[in-house]
């Protein structure tokens, strides 16, 4: 049996499954007696239940997503564990690239973890980086959040401009991977060539038209589910390019 999908990695998934259950049970428990307490009606409470349920549907498609793209190199059930309790595709991914590509894999997600080192280390890599802003924030958010707020009332400009840098930022890593992204070359569909650039360039004409259609329509749901939705639409479009093209075009490469 593969490692990394062992008896024992499940045992240990499930246990944090039930964990993360348990948890939100709790707080949902201490939030209904709450809201009762403060006088909130049976059908304020229920409907602030069923929206956030709704919500959450938006990052767990993402989840989903993530460990898709991480289950070629580390199996589901490392991913899973991962994405049960905190992370994001734009952390996960690269942590994992990082790990793997310092071991020696040069064909990035695509090359299959096959030695336990390669796996510890990877998983020691995502979880790190996402456990110190848990331990930091309880004794720092408060002075972080002060700071913040004594420079947003100096000069909103200029959060506004430094909030859109760091996004901008770290879209812009994602657009040049798949536009001018170095690949292994022994490994067909890693480097940037027509796929990557047709899922682009796919994803953001949705995303552009979810965003139309939420602004005309008023379409509440649809601002949170764009991404995601524009993520699935540009995958399923990309497969059937990679179908209908000749193999020569389809999966031509300039940076393999």
């Amino acid at each position: 049996m593969d490692f990394k999908e062992s008896t024992f990695m499940y045992i240990i998934g499930g246990l944090v499954v039930l964990f993360v259950i348990a948890q939100s049970l709790f707080f949902l428990v201490r939030a209904v007696k709450q809201g009762r307490k403060i006088g909130l009606s049976k059908e304020a409470i229920r409907g602030t239940m069923t929206q956030s349920a709704l919500f959450s549907i938006t990052p767990a498609i993402s989840i989903v997503a993530t460990i898709l793209s991480l289950s070629g190199a580390l199996g589901v059930v490392l991913p899973w564990i991962r994405l049960t309790v905190i992370g994001n595709i734009s952390y996960e991914v690269p942590a994992a690239e990082s790990a793997m590509e310092a071991l020696g894999y040069t064909g990035g997600l695509s090359a299959e973890i096959t030695d336990p080192l390669g796996f510890s280390t990877a998983a020691w890599v995502m979880t790190l980086g996402s456990v110190m802003p848990l331990v930091i924030i309880p004794f720092a958010l408060k002075k972080i959040q002060k700071g913040i707020g004594k420079a947003v009332n100096k000069n909103t400009a200029w959060a506004d401009t430094m909030s859109a840098a760091a996004f901008i930022g770290l879209i812009s890593a994602f657009v040049g991977r798949a536009i001018v992204g170095q690949g292994d070359k022994a490994v067909l569909g890693d480097g940037a060539g027509v796929l990557s650039v047709s899922a682009l360039v796919i994803s953001m004409l949705v995303m552009l038209l979810f965003m139309q259609i939420q602004k005309k329509k008023e379409i509440k749901w649809l601002q949170s589910m764009a991404m995601p939705l524009a993520m699935f639409i540009a995958m399923g479009a990309v497969m059937l390019i990679a179908q209908v093209l000749p193999a020569d075009i389809a999966w031509l490469e300039w940076r393999g």
